[in-house]
C-alpha cells in the first residue's frame, strides 16, 4: 500500500530582528553602525529573495535537490521503459513523466526531500508503469539517505531482489509488492534494522521463479528487524520456514499477512503474545492443528483454506467473545463441523465481512442475522445449513455480496425474497444456487438492485416465464440460471447487450435467438458451454 505523498515546496522563512541602537544621532561611529545595519539588511533581503523560498527557478544552482541526486534519479528513469501493461488497470499515469532535466527533483512526482539538507528521503513510484530489469548497479542504490521506498505494482521482468537494498541503512518502509520480482530474498535485507514496514507480496503472478525464503534467511530477518510493525509476504514461497519461527517476530507487530506462502506444519499456539496485532492473514497455506483464540485487538482475521485446521466449539466461542473489535473474518475451508450455527450470533455486531464457505457447518441458519447491520460481504455457501432464509436478512442493507449457494436444505419463500431484493439496494453479487426457490415467481427478479453485476440462481427450482427485461439492469455482467427445468421464455440476443462475462441457461426451456454480436459480447468463450439455445 502507498505510504508517502509527493513533496510540496515549503517557503523558507527568515526572521530579522536587528537590535535598536541606543543613540539615534549621526556621529561617525553611529554612521558606521547604521551603514553596517543597512548592509546587513541588504544581505537578508537578498536571501529572502532567493529561489530557495516557495518560488523555484530553473537555475540548477538554486535547486534544493543536489545535482548528483537529480542525476541518479534521471538515470533510474532512463533504465526503464514506460508500458501501460506493466501496472494494474487502475494506475493512472507514470510518475516519472514530471522528471525533467534542469528542474528541481524535490518537486518531481513521487520524490520527497529533507528541507534542510536537500537529500532525497522518500521515493514513491508505485503504479508508475515501469518496465525493465532492476540491476544491482542501478543508480537507485546511490540514494543513500532514503527512508521510504515504494516500487510496488510495476514490472521488473523477474529481476532478483538485489542485496544492495540492504545498504539503505535508514530505510523504515520498503514496498516491492506486485512488481514481478523473483529469487531468494537476500540476507542483507535483515540489515535494515530501522525497518517498520516491509511488503514483498504478490510477486508470483508473472515470475516463473517466485520470491522465496529459506529457514536461515527468515530467522535472520525476524530476529534483526526488532522495530517491525507491518510484514506482508503474501505469495512468497516459505515452504522451508517452520511456522514456529513466526514467534520470533517483534511483539509490537500490528499486521502480519502471509497468504499463499506454502507454510506447512502446526499453527503456533502462543500467537496471542502479539498483543498489538490487528491484521492476521494466514490463508491458503497447509497449516494444521487447533486455532489459538487468545487475541484481543484483531480487526481482520483470515485463516481460510487451511483444510487441515480444526475449530472446536469451545475455541470458537472463546475466539468470537474475545474479538470484540473484529470487522473481517474469513475461515472458509476450516473444519467447523462441531460448531453450532447459532454461535455466529456472538460475533461482533460491527462485522463488515464474514466468509465461512465450505466449513461443514450444519444445522439451522440463525434467525437473527439482521443484527449485523454493517455487514457488506456474507459468504456461507457450500455448507449444510437448513431451514428458511429468515426475513431479517432485509435489515442487512449494506450488503454488497451475498453467497448462500449449495446449502441444499435452505429455502427462500416469496415474502422473504421480495423483502430482501427491495431493501438490499447496494447488492452487486447474489449467489443462491441450489437454494429452494420453487415458490418464488421469476418476475420478482426484476426488483433486484440496479447495481447488480452477478446473479447465480442455478438449480433453484424456479418455474414459470423468465422476465427478459432483467437484461435491462445496467450493470449486469453474468447470469446463471442453469438446471431450472421449469423456466420458460424466449428473447432475441440483442437483449443480452449488458451480459458481458457469462450466461448460463443449460437445462432450461429458455430460447435465445442468436445474432452475430452475441459472441463478441461474451468476453470469455468458455461461458458459451453453459448456453443451450434454440435456433
Amino acid at each position: 500500500m502507498p505510504f508517502f505523498t509527493s513533496h510540496l515546496p515549503f517557503p523558507v522563512n527568515y526572521t530579522l530582528n536587528p537590535v535598536r541602537p541606543a543613540n539615534m544621532g549621526f556621529s561617525l561611529p553611529c554612521l558606521s553602525q547604521s551603514l553596517s545595519f543597512f548592509l546587513l539588511l541588504f544581505h537578508f533581503h537578498s536571501t529572502i529573495s532567493s529561489p530557495l523560498s516557495s518560488n523555484y527557478s530553473s537555475s540548477s544552482s538554486s535547486h534544493l535537490c543536489a545535482h548528483h541526486q537529480s542525476l541518479s534519479l534521471l538515470q533510474f528513469k532512463q533504465s526503464f521503459s514506460i508500458n501501460s501493461s506493466a501496472s494494474w488497470e487502475d494506475c493512472q499515469y507514470p510518475k516519472t513523466e514530471s522528471w525533467k532535466v534542469d528542474t528541481d527533483c524535490c518537486l518531481w512526482d513521487g520524490v520527497t526531500c529533507d528541507l534542510k539538507t536537500g537529500h532525497v528521503t522518500a521515493l514513491d513510484l508505485s503504479c508508475s508503469m515501469l518496465y525493465g530489469t532492476l540491476l544491482p548497479n542501478n543508480s537507485l542504490f546511490s540514494l543513500h539517505h532514503l527512508q521510504q521506498l515504494d516500487l510496488s505494482f510495476n514490472d521488473f521482468n523477474s529481476s532478483h531482489i538485489s542485496s544492495r537494498f540492504g545498504q539503505f541503512s535508514n530505510l523504515t518502509h520498503l514496498n516491492l509488492s506486485g512488481s514481478d520480482l523473483a529469487g531468494q530474498v537476500p540476507s542483507e535485507i535483515s540489515h535494515l534494522s530501522k525497518m517498520v514496514s516491509l511488503d514483498l507480496s504478490w510477486n508470483d503472478y508473472v515470475s516463473v521463479e517466485p520470491i522465496s525464503f529459506d529457514k536461515l534467511s527468515f530467522d535472520k530477518l525476524v530476529r534483526n528487524l526488532t522495530k517491525l510493525r507491518e510484514l506482508d509476504l503474501s505469495g512468497v514461497n516459505m515452504s522451508l520456514v517452520v511456522p514456529d519461527s513466526l514467534m520470533n517476530l517483534s511483539i509490537s507487530l500490528s499486521s502480519l499477512k502471509l497468504n499463499y506462502c506454502r507454510l506447512q506444519g502446526k499453527l503456533p499456539s502462543s500467537m496471542g503474545k502479539f498483543k498489538h496485532l490487528q491484521y492476521l492473514h494466514l490463508g491458503w497455506n497447509n497449516l494444521t492443528g487447533p486455532i489459538p483464540y487468545d487475541f484481543d485487538e484483531l480487526v481482520s482475521f483470515d485463516l481460510s483454506w487451511n483444510n487441515y485446521l480444526n475449530l472446536e466449539p469451545i475455541s470458537f466461542d472463546k475466539l468470537v467473545r474475545n474479538l470484540t473489535k473484529l470487522r473481517e473474518l474469513d475461515l472458509s475451508g476450516v473444519n467447523m463441523s462441531l460448531v453450532v450455527p447459532d454461535s455466529l450470533m456472538n460475533l461482533s455486531s460491527s462485522l463488515s465481512s464474514l466468509k465461512l464457505s465450505d466449513c461443514r457447518l450444519q444445522g439451522k441458519l440463525p434467525s437473527s442475522m439482521g443484527k449485523f447491520k454493517h455487514l457488506q460481504y456474507l459468504d456461507l455457501g457450500w455448507n449444510n445449513l437448513t431451514g428458511p432464509i429468515p426475513y431479517d436478512f432485509e435489515q442487512l442493507s449494506e450488503l454488497v455480496s451475498l453467497h448462500l449457494s449449495f446449502n441444499q436444505y435452505l429455502s427462500l419463500e416469496p415474502i422473504s425474497f421480495d423483502k430482501i431484493v427491495q431493501n438490499l439496494t447496494k447488492l452487486r453479487d447474489l449467489a443462491l444456487g441450489s437454494v429452494n426457490m420453487s415458490l418464488v415467481a421469476p418476475n420478482s427478479l426484476t426488483n433486484l438492485s440496479s447495481s447488480l453485476s452477478s446473479l447465480s440462481l442455478s438449480n433453484c427450482g424456479l418455474q414459470g416465464k423468465f422476465p427478459g427485461n432483467i437484461f435491462l439492469l445496467p450493470n449486469l455482467e453474468s447470469l446463471y440460471l442453469s438446471y431450472n427445468k421449469g423456466l420458460t421464455g424466449s428473447f432475441p440476443s440483442s437483449n443480452l447487450s449488458n451480459v458481458l462475462l457469462g450466461l448460463g441457461l443449460s437445462n432450461t426451456r429458455i430460447s435465445v435467438y442468436l445474432e452475430n454480436h452475441l459472441i463478441n459480447n461474451l468476453k470469455s468463450l468458455e461461458y458459451m458451454l453453459f448456453l443451450i439455445v434454440t435456433l
